[in-house]
């Protein structure tokens, strides 16, 4: 049955209630401290900074309690397309040439600059796939909309919508996991009803013709399950009044700003380094 476990494939979207350090902090403070960790990792110029940012984040996974294995496996199935971009980084790297030349046919030339090239970008989504897989795992969807209302509660005032934003975030983030279920539903369904789910083992034209039949069902749930939340959000009176308020009640504590100011501390040495 390990083929149709499509939900363990993707762990990014799923929240973890495990008792740590980290969940216990103010959704604030967590939103801040990962907005600027992922800010620093995308503008980080180097290696060196790449590299202390995914360190940062390994130690984060630990100081949550996040298994190791659990949150690595986020990487496998974006990995074959960030190695097919690496190598095309590798190839056509618009940065000066940095001697030795380590290969060398035809009019092509592979410096040690082209291939530092894909190896940044590698580390770099490295990191930015480990740190959003942490920022789901320690943060509920409560939390994160109940933090991210009261972070932009000051747009309010420009006209903007807040609440609609932080609504878009939160389906957002969780629609891969809906979406996954969905997709084992449907392929356990088809299995049970004699569709043949066991052949083509590896080859990859045999796998996607396994996978195509799903795609209509599950895009008809997919609108199913987005009507049905429309019809709950407007049982619900959602939107009828400018301001919701809240039954939890957040309190920013020094240890919370203690966690932001040492996430900037981080971040500042992740983009010099």
């Amino acid at each position: 049955m390990s083929q149709f476990e499509f939900l363990r494939s993707v762990p990014i979207g799923q929240y973890l209630p495990v008792d740590s350090v980290l969940h216990r902090l103010d959704p604030r403070a967590r939103i801040l401290a990962y907005v600027l960790l992922v800010l620093s990792i995308t503008f980080s110029r180097q290696i060196g900074g790449l590299v202390v940012a995914v360190a940062l984040v390994l130690v984060l996974l630990q100081i949550g309690r996040i298994p190791l294995r659990y949150a690595l496996k986020g990487l496998v199935p974006p990995l074959p397309f960030l190695l097919f971009l690496a190598l095309l980084q590798v190839f056509f790297n618009n940065a000066p040439p940095t001697p030795p030349v380590l290969l060398s046919f035809w009019i092509v030339e592979i410096t040690i600059s082209d291939v530092l090239a894909g190896v940044m970008l590698l580390v770099r989504f490295t990191a930015l796939i480990l740190a959003l897989g942490l920022t789901t795992y320690t943060l509920s969807t409560s939390e994160m909309t109940q933090g991210l209302n009261v972070l932009l509660r000051p747009l309010g005032s420009l006209g903007i919508p807040a609440q609609d934003l932080v609504m878009m975030v939160q389906v957002t983030l969780r629609f891969l996991p809906m979406l996954a279920q969905g997709a084992e539903r449907i392929a356990k369904a088809q299995a049970s009803r004699g569709a043949d789910w066991d052949s083509g083992g590896g080859n990859i034209l045999a796998r996607i013709r396994q996978v195509t039949p799903v795609i209509i069902p599950l895009f008809i749930s997919s609108l199913n399950r987005a009507e049905n939340m429309a019809l709950a959000m407007d049982a619900r009176a959602y939107g009828s009044v400018p301001e919701r308020t809240s039954l939890v009640e957040m309190h920013f504590i020094w240890r919370d700003t203690l966690f932001v100011l040492g996430m900037i501390l981080v971040g500042a040495i992740i983009l010099v380094v």
